[in-house]
């Protein structure tokens, strides 16, 4: 269970988060439909437009914070180094 709350703690939690929004842009893209908040399913046969913008924001989001992990945690490991 100790593993489980590491994963869960910054900067951990930003990969986790990252990696469910990547996660469910591929189910989505492959699905063919995406849930849309206050607007229920949209489908990319009907609503092309509005299914590929949801689709593209979940991938750059989990893009974005994976980037921002790796970002913290390259920024956390100079630190620990100190100066040279």
């Amino acid at each position: 269970m100790r593993e489980l709350s590491l994963l869960l703690r910054p900067p951990y939690s930003l990969l986790t988060f990252g990696m469910f929004l990547l996660f469910l842009a591929v189910v989505y893209t492959y699905t063919g439909k995406a849930w849309i908040r206050f607007h229920g399913w949209v489908y990319r046969a009907k609503e092309p437009k509005r299914y590929w913008l949801e689709v593209a924001t979940y991938y750059f989001l989990g893009v974005g914070f994976i980037g921002y992990f790796l970002y913290k945690v390259y920024e956390l490991s100079d630190r620990a180094k100190g100066p040279n």
